[in-house]
């Protein structure tokens, strides 16, 4: 029986400095990285060190997954799925190639640049993780120090988004409940109500783009549902700037179309690590975890025989 394979793109957290060097091994890759960084727009934010800052974390992630892609070439099998977490989203309609690569990585400068805008003065934003505490009992704690559910990965882990003049008690709350708390490392409260003014601008931006129906569908991460044309991926894409990501059933969907094999196109880990816990019985790895690209293809044709 052939293999079942998704492909899994990356939101911010694992961007390093060396997050392209393996697609530069590829000529392919090369030349396509060659192409951005010697695009005005996009120069700037790709030759940065990469960081947590939206305006170069955004794009360089978009740009280090897509260079990836092009550097796996033809593949033993089609992709059945392809999910992106959060700005992965984006990535994904990239790698389906409903959107061109370069228009792509554009967009996610502009997406940067639309969220931040929503950034008020004097009033910072700030992203928590917990883990421990089911979904429902952390709710009551969100509301009160004014935050929001932005991404929930499983039953008893979620991140949230709220301000920043609240993140430290809701932390301490949390942890008095006996949950555990990571504060993450970012200023803009992505997926929730305090980015809805980037929505509507986010959105006519992509009405303004060439759309060809994606090769294979995209999981919607707010619905969780495949996306197979242009329009639901406008609206899709524009409205999870301010909606909760529902990777959990992402994740569950994944197993649902019968994936047997998982590739997360890097940088990081985190998502082929989730997925694998979730649904061990689906050969999950990260293109981080090899040496060359030669090894994934190998991988991957094993996997998919």
């Amino acid at each position: 029986m052939t293999g079942r394979l998704v492909v899994l793109c990356p939101g911010q957290g694992g961007q390093h400095a060396g997050m392209f060097d393996m697609a530069r091994t590829d000529p392919a890759g090369s030349r396509l990285l060659d192409a951005w960084f010697d695009d005005p727009l996009l120069a700037a934010p790709l030759r940065e060190a990469p960081g947590f800052s939206n305006r170069v974390a955004q794009p360089s992630i978009v740009a280090a997954t897509l260079a990836m892609w092009t550097a796996l070439g033809e593949l033993p099998a089609q992709p059945v799925l392809v999910a992106g977490y959060s700005i992965g989203e984006l990535s994904a309609y990239g790698v389906a190639r409903a959107l061109d690569p370069l228009d792509t990585i554009r967009l996610a400068v502009e997406r940067a640049r639309m969220m931040d805008a929503c950034l008020v003065a004097g009033a910072p934003q700030a992203m928590v993780a917990f883990s421990g505490m089911p979904v429902g009992s952390v709710d009551e704690l969100l509301d009160r120090f004014g935050f929001y559910r932005a991404i929930v990965t499983g039953e008893d882990t979620l991140v949230a988004g709220g301000p920043a003049s609240g993140r430290d008690a809701l932390a301490a709350a949390a942890v008095q409940a006996g949950g555990r708390v990571t504060v993450l490392p970012v200023e803009v409260a992505s997926h929730t109500p305090l980015l809805q003014g980037a929505v509507a601008p986010f959105a006519a931006l992509l009405h303004r783009q060439r759309w060809l129906p994606p090769a294979f569908p995209v999981l919607s991460g707010i619905s969780a549902e495949p996306v197979h044309d242009g329009a639901h991926a406008v609206d899709r894409l524009s409205r999870q700037i301010a909606e909760t990501i529902r990777w959990q059933e992402c994740m569950d969907a994944c197993a649902e179309a019968g994936a047997t094999v998982a590739l997360e196109l890097g940088p990081g880990a985190a998502l082929s690590r989730m997925l694998q816990m979730r649904h061990p019985h689906i050969a999950c790895r990260s293109v981080s975890e090899f040496r060359a690209v030669a090894g994934i293809r190998g991988w991957l044709e094993r996997q998919l025989d």
